[in-house]
């Protein structure tokens, strides 16, 4: 039996979707392990777990625990879904940083609120990882929790064997693109690679034609697209990122620091904001609707945990990206960082490969991303709180908008704000 524990589980809409996805896999008996600290939540999870099980015509064991250690004991796979702080937690992300004038669309990644977030997150991941080593040491952990490239650098400073990080961007993105070109997905061929969120699209073609000459003809016939982040990125680039305009506004100096290109390129200031609100009213109808006995709508989400899962189980061969340590396979980026690239998964597990180097100017900026994740990791390991601060001073956007003197007093007020969230040495003020 295969035993998948689900931590953070009272995410309960990822959580379906990702259920879905496994229920609809030949993947033999299934164990569903289901984690949560609140037990409103992880009750609501397995509920939809059951309902999601009995439409798929199977029959996993499904156990809660609101003890993480019990969850993980002897698992084959961990996908880690945690949000620490919550919906609380975002807002104070968002209004803190707002009243230095310090605009945020998403705020989950990097900039003050990626590096905050992952702060608040590390004591949880110590303690994750301190139970994977022991209880489970030879299961694959795949990470979904935001931000991603901080968290798996931590995960491995802490020693877990088998990590990997997961995101959609690269696979939604590669959606996106074909459509706008106006050929089918299944007849593209790409190579993606650079770091979460900010990887670059440096192959995209069907048969022999370059589908970049497509997507100029595109863009020359529809002004509209010049109002997309990253159409303008790859404008001047040369090579189109791989996340959202909200998304990508935010890593570098260019965009939010400046009123006339928030209303040129219509930035939704504070969408991450809508986007939790929503969340939270869709968690409140899914549970609602179970207990009343209603119909719960659970669309499959095309995730790769489910597929990694599949291929590990059963030996079948696909590839997918992650976020893995850069061992050589990105040259022109940081030793050891967190680099997203193609992976082959089988019964042997997940295995990178190595891309090579990446353009100039494309590893610059990836590596200006790294820089502030590093700073970020160090604050955590070796407890300096003076890390924090120069982590955010090295961060694009908040040094593009911030001096020196307000990006100190801004992470004093966040380090106030989340005080319970973080680890004591890291909650100094510091002048």
């Amino acid at each position: 039996m295969t035993a998948i524990a689900f931590i953070g589980a009272g995410s309960v809409v990822f959580t379906q979707g990702l259920l879905a996805d496994l229920f609809g896999l030949d993947l033999g008996p299934l164990e569903i392990r289901l984690h949560d600290i609140d037990p409103e939540r992880l009750d609501t999870a397995a509920a939809a777990a059951a309902y999601i099980a009995r439409e798929h015509g199977v029959t996993p064991a499904i156990t809660t625990h609101l003890e993480r250690r019990a969850a993980l004991d002897g698992a084959d796979f961990v996908i880690n879904i945690v949000q620490v702080g919550m919906n609380a937690a975002t807002q104070v992300d968002f209004e803190i940083p707002a009243r230095y004038g310090l605009r945020q669309t998403i705020g989950d990644t990097l900039g003050v609120g990626g590096v905050f977030r992952a702060l608040r997150t590390f004591p949880v991941l110590r303690g994750l990882a301190k139970d994977i080593n022991e209880v489970c040491p030879d299961a694959w952990l795949l990470n979904y929790t935001n931000p991603m490239v901080m968290n798996v650098w931590y995960l491995k400073e802490l020693g877990v064997r088998n990590v990997a990080g997961l995101c959609h961007s690269v696979y939604w993105t590669m959606q996106g693109l074909s459509e706008l070109v106006g050929v089918p997905y299944d007849d593209v061929t790409y190579l993606a690679a650079g770091v979460n969120h900010q990887s670059w699209v440096l192959r995209f073609e069907r048969d022999r034609e370059n589908l970049y000459d497509r997507l100029d003809e595109a863009i020359a016939a529809d002004p509209e697209l010049l109002r997309r982040v990253r159409v303008d990125m790859y404008r001047r680039l040369g090579f189109y990122p791989t996340e959202t305009s909200e998304h990508s506004s935010e890593y570098v100096p260019w965009y939010l620091g400046h009123t006339s290109e928030v209303e040129r390129l219509r930035l939704p200031v504070g969408a991450y904001l809508d986007i939790v609100a929503e969340n939270l009213a869709t968690y409140e109808q899914t549970r609602n609707a179970l207990k009343s006995g209603d119909r719960v709508e659970v669309d499959p989400t095309m995730e790769y945990a489910p597929q990694i899962i599949h291929s590990i189980v059963t030996g079948t061969p696909r590839t997918v990206y992650g976020n893995v340590p850069n061992t050589g396979l990105i040259p022109n980026l940081q030793a050891g960082a967190i680099v997203e690239v193609p992976c082959l998964v089988d019964a042997s597990g997940i295995r990178p490969t190595a891309v090579g180097e990446l353009p100039a100017q494309c590893a610059a900026l990836n590596r200006s991303y790294l820089n502030v994740s590093e700073l970020t990791v160090q604050a955590a390991l070796t407890e300096d709180p003076r890390a924090i601060r120069q982590a955010v001073m090295l961060d694009p956007a908040t040094a593009g908008t911030l001096p020196v003197e307000q990006i100190w007093q801004l992470c004093n007020d966040l380090v106030l704000a989340h005080h319970n969230y973080l680890d004591p040495p890291l909650r100094a003020a510091l002048k």
